[in-house]
């Protein structure tokens, strides 16, 4: 009688007809999704891992631009200034415009003893009506020239031109009004009532007072430059004047100077120099002037000697000036970019012109067999004398051949550049660089240079993160 044995799987666990249960071990079968997930989250992480370990070049296009340093000061102006003052009390009237030429025997102003004479100056330049050709001539010269310096942006110049085309009103209405009454001038002349006053001397005449008039380049001291104390009499708010008042001044000479506090740095940088280039901030006017140093007590000075421009700044005491020490244009890139690289100098005469290209290399001597072996190079800079190659071409101690001839020449000499990394082709590349002016986060750099820069080149903004021929992603 047979025995059946058939088995039944389940579970893993086969069961027998006479219920013997024997252990099973199921065949390994590979899921391929778990496979291609494991790959991927292996390639997640070793990217996550790249991105934070590596090191990323942020790249930087060389512009055009110019760099200038701010050197502003404020100045105190010192010029040659007569002041005139009044020999006897009375009500005053000027015939002057202020910062008008008065040459010698030119009225200037008249003094009544009285007051009559000054009302009646006064009604009578009132009651006037039109202007001589003359005066309209003067007046249209002080509008065209408003007109043709106008600037919006400095809208406070208006107030300026409606001051001066009052005071060339009222100069031509006085002096008319003087002319109508001369009948009562000449009478209270006679009775010595009635004083005229005439320039002197030729000169600016200017209708203020600062007690600045008698100080020279030898008499100043640093204290005068504190404008908190500075203090402008305006003499033409005076109606009536007493004996020894100011009337007037006149500044007699266009030699002029400015006194200008500097820093220590500026002081030394010019201690070689004999003159300075200068800029008005007020217009805008550059020019280029003599100047003295003089160190007192424990500040730096600059006295600028100006034989032009005289009469544009004569009613200013302190004017504000820039030194214009440093105004380059050129290449603009940031002083992050900069790095140094050492090469070897080899002189000229060991390079011959590559065969096959417009390039220059170098014939390499093995001492041993005495073979020679032309290599092209690529070239850094150049001097008078030498060229420059970089130390991953040739070695310290390579022996080069010079071209048609048996001299040798051993490598060993080596020079270091300034430069930055040029990235354009997608591998770092040194460019020399010749830097014009810097400051604190930027550069200007010669352009135009044979191994330099180029306008919209792209270079590496960390020059030390950069190795020649690193490949940037």
């Amino acid at each position: 009688m047979l025995k059946w044995t058939g088995v039944h799987d389940k579970g893993g666990i086969i069961l027998s007809k006479n219920k013997k249960i024997v252990n099973y071990k199921k065949p390994f079968s590979l899921n391929i999704g778990v496979v291609i997930f494991v790959i991927i989250f292996i390639y997640i992480l070793f990217n996550i891992f790249s991105y934070f370990t590596k090191t990323r070049i942020s790249v930087y296009e060389v512009e055009q631009g110019t760099i200038a340093e701010n050197n502003t000061y404020n100045g105190l102006a010192l010029r040659s200034e007569n002041v005139v003052y009044a020999d006897t009390a009375g009500y005053v009237n000027y015939y002057l415009k202020d910062v008008r030429k008065a040459s010698y025997n030119t009225l200037v102003y008249s003094i009544d003893e009285s007051g009559d004479i000054a009302n009646q100056i006064k009604e009578a330049s009132l009651g006037q009506s039109e202007l001589s050709k003359s005066n309209l001539n003067e007046i249209g010269e002080v509008v065209g020239e408003f007109d043709k310096a106008y600037d919006a942006n400095s809208f406070y110049n208006v107030y300026s031109f409606k001051e001066n085309v009052d005071a060339q009103i009222m100069e031509a209405l006085n002096l008319n009004a003087l002319d109508t009454i001369g009948d009562y001038t000449a009478y209270a002349q006679a009775n010595n009532t009635f004083h005229l006053g005439y320039a002197q001397i030729p000169g600016i005449v200017a209708y203020y007072t600062d007690g600045y008039e008698n100080v020279t380049v030898d008499t100043f001291e640093p204290d005068m430059l504190n404008e908190l104390d500075y203090n402008k009499n305006n003499l033409k708010m005076k109606e009536k004047v007493a004996a020894g008042d100011p009337l007037y001044k006149l500044v007699t000479d266009e030699t002029w100077n400015i006194i200008v506090p500097v820093t220590r740095d500026v002081y030394e940088r010019l201690t070689d120099e004999s003159a300075v280039q200068i800029e008005f901030t007020e217009d805008g006017r550059t020019l280029w002037v003599n100047f003295e140093e003089r160190q007192i007590s424990d500040g730096y000075y600059l006295f600028l000697k100006l034989n032009n421009s005289m009469v544009r700044y004569v009613q200013e005491r302190f004017i504000e000036i820039e030194l214009l020490l440093n105004k380059e244009s050129g290449l603009k890139i940031p002083n992050t970019a900069i790095t140094e690289k050492e090469f070897f100098k080899v002189p000229k005469e060991y390079f011959a012109k590559a065969q096959d290209s417009s390039g220059k290399g170098v014939m390499i001597k093995d001492p041993a067999t005495g073979s020679i072996n032309f290599i092209a190079t690529s070239l850094y800079y150049e001097t008078e004398d030498s060229y420059y190659i970089d130390e991953d071409e040739v070695h310290a101690g390579t022996v080069l051949q010079r071209p048609d001839s048996n001299e040798t020449y051993t490598v060993g000499e080596t020079a270091k550049l300034q430069g930055v990394y040029n990235i354009n082709k997608g591998y770092a590349v040194f460019k020399q660089i010749s830097i014009l002016y810097q400051n604190e986060e930027y550069s200007i750099v010669e352009t135009g240079t044979s191994y330099g820069l180029s306008l919209y080149d792209h270079i590496a903004l960390d020059g030390s993160k950069v190795n020649e021929n690193d490949l940037i992603n």
